[in-house]
């Protein structure tokens, strides 16, 4: 699999994606934000960092580079889409997820390792994941609380658009579980054909046991593998 890493002036997760899909297999190439074409990538990562300074709204002038009209196109054709933290504000801004990240709920940026747990395996992010599994990655933002008004949290619940959803080690959902207040603590969902996700944590951040957890891998082994599922 080939797979474009879109890079905005900002960005700084870039490198540990490229090196977190390598290691699986893929062939991970940074592609500037202007480029016009991503003729012959099968798939496109939009990384962590901070876009444009994240002047205006987090992911508000990156929506409009260059580079997220083929990003549009591809999503539409059903190529896997895959937003990290930034990326996912990007993604929200874009109107390829729905709702939008907004400040923690205790106004202070979050930086450590929170539990996850995987709702749905029909998804570009989770297809390799067992549903029920708990992961443990690492959370670094200011801004990951998502919202949404009440019907398009409805449909995003009731199709099954949530994939991963902050927990407890043990994989309780409760309020004391949530790091940032994200509605019904939503830490991933997907748009509705499955093949655009966007999360908060940080997956590629836990690729190795040397950085303190491996457990991102079941999700980019996901994206990878959504290729042939979805072609």
């Amino acid at each position: 699999m080939k797979v474009a890493v879109a890079v905005f002036p900002g960005t700084n997760c870039e490198h540990d994606v490229t090196h977190a899909l390598a290691g699986l297999g893929a062939t991970a190439d940074l592609v500037w934000h202007r480029e016009m074409s991503l003729a012959g990538y099968d798939g496109v990562v939009i990384p962590g960092g901070f876009a444009h300074g994240d002047y205006l709204r987090t992911g508000a002038i990156a929506r409009f580079s260059p580079i997220m009209t083929e990003i549009g196109a591809m999503a539409a054709a059903g190529a896997p889409v895959l937003g990290i933290c930034n990326g996912f504000q990007v993604l929200c801004e874009a109107g390829l997820l729905p709702g939008a990240l907004i400040a923690n709920r205790e106004l202070a940026f979050i930086c450590r390792h929170v539990h996850i747990r995987v709702e749905h395996a029909d998804s570009v992010l989770t297809c390799d994941a067992e549903p029920g599994t708990v992961l443990r990655i690492p959370l670094n933002s200011y801004e990951g609380n998502w919202v949404a008004p009440a019907d398009h949290v409805a449909e995003v619940e009731d199709g099954h658009r949530v994939v991963l959803r902050y927990c407890d080690a043990a994989g309780n959902v409760d309020h004391a579980s949530s790091p940032n207040g994200s509605t019904n603590s939503i830490a991933g969902l997907v748009n509705d054909a499955g093949n655009v996700a966007g999360l908060m944590p940080h997956p590629e951040r836990a690729s190795d046991p040397a950085l303190g957890s491996a457990d991102g891998l079941a999700l980019l082994r996901s994206f990878l593998a959504a290729v042939p599922a979805l072609s």
